[in-house]
């Protein structure tokens, strides 16, 4: 088994997603001691922002990459290999901007491969990275409802993920962070119930 982990928040040790994904991490392994963990963090490593070398790389055969898509492709595929070899993903993802770091953006980019993780066929798309369970630390500094058009952070990740094919999809969920201590101690109280039913 391995479990994966993703932090994308660049607030350190403030991050309530990055202590978010310390439990539920600490959580899974647990559980399954025997587990290889792989981290990943998009702050101390960003991935760069997609460009047409890297989205060739990720998207046509090797055996016809140039010089340039044929150096990118290890690395490239290396991010989605690590996706598909990972029976549980934890993701810490911070509401920033309504939406998602651009950090965690870009990782995203590499896991959207058509005729990979999901293709289309006359009934509609078709996820194909299902089998895997994806939990996703979020922290937001207001208060949002699942029907606010502002929210575009949670809304995302879900369309994203169900998308590719995963529907063992899972958030934990820390929220008001901008209204002080108490109430990041009432939220985090709330997660580790959450985190124990996982």
């Amino acid at each position: 088994m391995q479990i994966l982990r993703i932090d994308s928040s660049t607030t350190g040790e403030q991050s309530i997603s990055r202590k978010l994904t310390d439990l539920i991490t600490q959580h899974f392994t647990e559980a399954n001691p025997d587990a290889e963990l792989v981290r990943r963090d998009l702050v101390e490593n960003p991935l760069a922002h997609i460009d047409p070398i890297t989205t060739k790389a990720l998207r046509t055969p090797p055996e016809t990459h140039e010089e340039a898509v044929a150096a990118a492709y290890p690395d490239e595929r290396a991010v989605l290999d690590e996706f598909f070899a990972s029976d549980i993903v934890i993701i810490g993802a911070p509401m920033y901007n309504f939406s998602i770091p651009s950090q965690l953006k870009a990782w995203l980019d590499r896991l959207g491969v058509p005729g990979v993780t999901f293709k289309y066929s006359d009934s509609g798309p078709e996820g194909l990275a299902g089998g895997r369970k994806v939990v996703i630390a979020s922290s937001r500094g207001g208060e949002y409802s699942n029907e606010q058009m502002a929210e575009n952070q949670e809304s995302l990740l879900k369309t994203f993920f169900e998308f590719i094919g995963v529907d063992d999809l899972h958030f934990v969920r820390v929220e008001k962070t901008g209204f002080g201590p108490d109430t990041i101690e009432e939220g985090m109280k709330a997660a580790k119930e959450q985190i124990a039913e996982l």
